[in-house]
């Protein structure tokens, strides 16, 4: 049996949807905090059991009888991810389930200026340590994000940034059904995989990018980190997200998403969507 994590969100409901056109549902069974919100998957004859990171005496029983687990990574900018992971990677020893497959990041590193990435890679450390066979996807950056990564060009004419960096742009989609691919491969994939589009545009490879999609010259500038902070701010963003998203482009300039990997197109059978999609 296959048991998911999260999978009223957009990326392991794909995901299981990908799944029930291989599997019966009986072979399938999806883990969330409101039952209600999985109905659809009830419709179908999927399981659905009742699960919370933030309630650890909830997920022995929600992740038992997985001979395989996909456990989606949490989403809360204010939560203390690593302590809900760990919840949920004791919980799966507890279960006996036979292998952990986590939705990671390309960029995971300690120590990355991206929060999210920095708990990825604790995260990482916990499933070697947990003694369990696992499975790191380490999904490119989403390509959704890029539509307000870039800010609001299609008003100003410019996309801005604090500074420039590559970023391997990949869509959530595609994320998802690699993900179904590796879970119904014959062979485990063990370890980290990195699951990313081709290229690695720059935020002024996307500037240019936007000028083609929008027929008109689209500018760019790096405004610095005090400029873009001081901008954003006046603009009335709250000043934690600003911060978060300060590391993301941090990380960026850093080179922590540049990386590519042709594995994301070989399970997809197809070339992956570009970046380009995101930029109307």
């Amino acid at each position: 049996m296959i048991v998911i994590t999260g999978a009223t969100g957009a990326l392991n409901g794909a995901t299981a949807d990908h799944l029930l056109e291989h599997l019966a549902p009986s072979d399938l069974a999806v883990v969330t905090r409101d039952p209600a919100r999985a109905q659809r998957f009830a419709d179908r004859g999927v399981e659905v059991r009742r699960g919370d990171y933030a309630e650890p005496e909830t997920l022995p029983a929600a992740f038992a009888g997985a001979d395989q687990l996909l456990l989606v990574s949490s989403s809360d900018p204010a939560a203390d991810a690593v302590a809900l992971h760990r919840a949920a990677v004791d919980a799966a020893v507890d279960a006996g389930v036979g292998r952990v497959l986590y939705t990671s990041h390309q960029g995971a590193a300690h120590g990355s200026p991206f929060v999210p990435a920095a708990h990825h890679a604790a995260t990482e450390d916990l499933l070697r340590d947990s003694g369990l066979p696992w499975t790191s996807l380490r999904n490119g950056f989403y390509a959704h994000s890029a539509a307000w990564m870039t800010g609001p060009w299609q008003e100003t004419g410019t996309v801005s940034v604090p500074v420039d960096g590559p970023v391997s742009w990949t869509a959530r989609e595609d994320a998802a059904e690699a993900a179904a691919a590796i879970l119904l491969a014959d062979q485990p994939f063990d370890g980290p995989v990195t699951l990313t589009a081709p290229d690695a545009p720059t935020f002024a490879d996307l500037a240019r990018q936007a000028s083609e999609v929008s027929g008109r010259t689209i500018g760019f500038e790096a405004l610095g980190e005090d400029e873009w902070r001081a901008r954003a701010l006046a603009a009335g963003q709250d000043p934690h997200m600003v911060g978060f998203l300060l590391g993301m482009y941090q990380a960026a300039e850093r080179g922590l998403f540049a990386g590519t990997d042709p594995l994301l197109g070989e399970l997809l059978g197809r070339a992956p969507r570009p970046v380009r999609d995101q930029l109307s």
